[in-house]
């Protein structure tokens, strides 16, 4: 199926939203009934990722004004993040009825009339392994927790839903996001703040293959009467939902080591060179050769997949083992569905774009 909607042209970026489904679905199963899921927008906006993940999810979690509009035009319900809300995105919020996840006490007194809010909060917690913290150390986001008084002291003229307290990005170790999601709850309950306790995302992939989140630890946490559980998941959901494809333009060895050259990059694709791993790929061959000389090839040794900027740091995966690959042969990276597209440097020196395509449509 992936090969038959690669067939027009390359780079392009293939979704499956039926992946988008099955993720969603899977995560409320392993939480208790009743948990909302939110899907994080974030992630990857695409129109039929974020139709897909409207229809299974609860609502979407939005942290722009271009978010909003988009996600509002899906008919889901809206959740509103993000530290540095201007008042136009306040009132549009407001407007909208998306639920404000509160960042601090200024931003609190710029939300106008009622609204639905959530208070955000920078707590002390157990430490939760991840790639990005956002809580339990200095950061830029959420209320401090002595300012929590007063903010429920300001926030009484709105409709006070809970608290939010998302920590982390991509947590693998799914028991202690267990234990982290228990942490809430009994935090939340002892303070008698609710009835929504949002704890954010986190749910892990590694994109390498080698580790899972095992949705089974989640299926303990048990949920105090008169409090519900939110979820905000965006990679979890949409990471395996995509593929990167883009042709070998150039295969050759530079000072012991081969490379192959491809169309596309970290313009396309970025998190390999800013998190700095290497992302597998399957070769898929292409049998036709264009030209009258001999094709450039690597066989039985290992490659650097770079791409196709003036840019040393334009690499998506470094010396990865290959049986053979030749120039015009494509590379498929799989787990490409979160955080891909949405934070690449797309304008750099003004290449094209990818093509986007869907799993079921017809190639261009």
């Amino acid at each position: 199926m992936i090969e038959a909607a690669l067939a027009g042209p390359l780079p392009a970026y293939v979704y499956d939203p039926a992946v988008i489904r099955d993720r969603i679905h899977a995560l409320r199963a392993a939480l208790p009934a009743g948990t909302r899921i939110a899907y994080a927008m974030k992630a990857n906006g695409h129109p039929d990722v974020l139709a897909a993940a409207a229809a299974a999810a609860d609502a979407i979690e939005v942290a722009s004004a271009g978010e909003l509009e988009t996600a509002a035009a899906t008919g889901a319900g809206l959740i509103l993040s993000g530290p540095a809300k201007p008042d136009a995105l306040l009132r549009r919020a407001v407007e909208t009825g998306a639920v404000i996840n509160v960042e601090s006490l200024h931003e609190l007194r710029r939300i106008p009339g009622r609204a639905a809010i959530c208070l955000r909060v920078n707590r002390t917690h157990p430490a939760l392994p991840g790639s990005h913290r956002m809580s339990g150390e200095p950061t830029q986001f959420g209320l401090a927790e002595a300012d929590l008084g007063e903010a429920l002291r300001l926030a009484r003229h709105h409709d006070v839903r809970g608290v939010h307290l998302h920590a982390v990005s991509n947590n693998l170790d799914a028991k202690a996001h267990a234990g982290f999601l228990r942490d809430c709850l009994a935090w939340a309950r002892e303070r008698g703040i609710g009835p929504v306790v949002n704890a954010g995302g986190g749910f892990g992939v590694d994109v390498t293959g080698r580790r899972a989140f095992d949705l089974r630890e989640l299926r303990d946490v048990t949920v105090p009467d008169g409090f519900t559980l939110v979820v905000e998941p965006g990679r979890f959901v949409a990471a395996p939902a995509g593929w990167y494809a883009a042709e070998v333009i150039d295969v050759k060895a530079s000072h012991g080591t081969w490379f192959a050259v491809v169309k596309g990059g970290t313009h396309h694709f970025r998190l390999p060179a800013s998190w700095g791993y290497s992302h597998p790929f399957t070769i898929l061959p292409v049998d036709t050769w264009p030209y009258p000389w001999p094709r450039p090839e690597a066989t039985a040794t290992h490659v650097t997949v770079a791409g196709e900027q003036c840019n040393p740091r334009d690499v998506l995966a470094r010396d990865e083992p290959v049986q053979r690959l030749r120039a015009g042969d494509v590379l498929l990276f799989a787990n490409t569905g979160a955080y891909g597209w949405e934070v690449a440097h797309h304008d750099f020196l003004r290449l094209d774009p990818p093509r986007f395509t869907t799993l079921g449509e017809t190639p261009p």
